[in-house]
């Protein structure tokens, strides 16, 4: 599948998933905008990997729960590479807080890295799809907890609904000008955000019990469906979501 000449950006697109996919939609031809807002270092390294593959890379640095940073990030791609064609709301946070336990600081914080910035990723992505032409994907990498209650988490699990509702809505708003907004819904993941869980013997081994595949996704495979989705083969996909997951949502104790 080839997006040669395409223009991707990638919000927290320098670690764990987002860097998957930075990495996934390079090797597929496309040029990548890496959004960070911490190491440096890692963007620097991560553009030099994908310019190694034949495509081009630049990082900027931008915190995605600011508009006006958001906006920033969409003209430093236009600036330097004349479009965006792939819009990818990946940066997400989680406090694995309860709804009794959660303070309005930590309420913000996830509602609004994870939510509104794909909202206004969304938007001011879209309106620069629309007035160069041609159509665009935005994929938003939402969660199983988009549908599935994690109890202990809830500001994130709110956070991943109301992407499920932006992924439909603006879908079928956006629709008309050829703009598909498809979700990508991982299940439990091997990065950093779930370290705790994959240091602790006991947990993991309960986790990895708990998929019918019976263990966690590589960050790639993850990858492997957002390339799928801003290729020719998501040619038909919007207003949904695709969930990558080893089957978790579905597993049962039995009755």
């Amino acid at each position: 599948m080839s997006l040669k000449g395409k223009v991707a950006i990638v919000t927290g697109g320098n670690s764990g998933i987002g860097k998957a996919i930075s990495l996934g939609l390079a090797k597929a031809g496309a040029n990548i905008v890496i959004d960070y807002v911490a190491h440096p270092e890692a963007t620097e390294a991560l553009q030099h990997e994908i310019a190694a593959m034949g495509s081009e890379a630049i990082g900027v640095q931008a915190d995605v729960s600011s508009v006006a940073q958001l906006q920033a990030l969409v003209d430093a791609a236009v600036a330097k590479f004349g479009r965006v064609d792939i819009m990818v709301n990946n940066a997400g946070v989680e406090t694995r807080t309860s709804v009794l336990d959660t303070t309005e600081d930590q309420y913000d914080k996830v509602l609004s890295i994870n939510l509104k910035s794909a909202f206004f990723g969304t938007q001011i992505a879209a309106r620069q799809m629309v007035a160069q032409g041609g159509g665009g994907r935005i994929i938003n990498v939402t969660s199983v907890h988009e549908d599935w209650p994690m109890p202990g988490n809830t500001a994130y699990c709110l956070a991943k609904g109301g992407m499920r509702m932006l992924t439909r809505t603006a879908g079928v708003e956006l629709a008309a000008h050829g703009i598909r907004v498809v979700g990508v819904g991982p299940g439990a993941v091997a990065t950093p955000i779930n370290l705790s869980t994959m240091q602790d013997p006991s947990l993991l081994a309960k986790l990895n019990a708990a998929i019918p595949l019976g263990r966690m996704a590589e960050p790639e495979e993850i990858a492997h469906v957002v390339v799928f989705a801003a290729g020719d083969g998501g040619s038909y996909l919007t207003a949904t979501t695709i969930f990558a997951d080893g089957g978790i949502m579905q597993s049962s104790v039995g009755l």
